[in-house]
């Protein structure tokens, strides 16, 4: 299906290319979302009569967008969940959790801004690409941890996947030390018996 886009789409044109896209895509998306016109002679016309119109609307969005984003860019969310010793989170970070966190920070975004390639699923300090407007796409960072302090180590530059890492190790050579002495002390125990 042929039609006129009235804003940039993502990967599909900007404002006035008249490109051709899935039927689906254009009645379930693009025109109930007022993003497209159906080509045809009716619609050009009325494009062209309102064209600068568009293209002010779109300009006074971009610029409300890039000041939003001025203050938003860089900022860090910490989001606290369970985790297990390894790092690996008990489910996962998903775009909404990170709408939620800026959203009680005082910034509004759009769940569908959030740009996450794939759930977070494990501890650390993840960059979030936010798309506040076609043309404006910001990065914060996700700092997902276990606990406050965790979040205050990780964000200082700590490893805490390594630091959980080395203090398992301690504690199974510990352990595995604690065991040889009782097994010694069985196997000498066991000996005295015998004489």
């Amino acid at each position: 299906m042929q039609v006129i886009l009235l804003e940039r789409i993502e990967r599909l044109g900007t404002i006035g290319d008249e490109v051709n896209v899935k039927n689906g895509f254009a009645r379930n998306f693009l025109i109930p979302q007022g993003k497209a016109l159906l080509a045809n002679d009716r619609n050009r016309a009325r494009f062209e009569a309102e064209r600068e119109a568009i293209e002010t609307r779109n300009a006074e969005a971009r610029a409300k967008a890039e000041s939003e984003g001025s203050t938003l860019d860089g900022m860090i969310f910490t989001l606290i969940r369970q985790a297990g010793d390894t790092g690996q989170l008990y489910g996962s970070v998903t775009a909404r959790d990170v709408a939620d966190a800026a959203e009680a920070a005082g910034h509004k975004i759009p769940r569908s801004g959030v740009r996450l390639n794939r759930p977070i699923k494990a501890i650390g300090i993840y960059d979030v690409a936010i798309r506040l407007h076609a043309e404006v796409t910001i990065t914060v960072q996700a700092n997902v941890a276990r606990s406050t302090e965790e979040a205050e180590r990780q964000a200082a530059g700590e490893d805490i996947v390594a630091s959980l890492q080395a203090a398992n190790m301690e504690l199974a050579q510990e352990q595995a030390g604690e065991l040889a002495e009782a097994a010694a002390e069985r196997a000498e125990a066991g000996g005295e018996d015998e004489e």
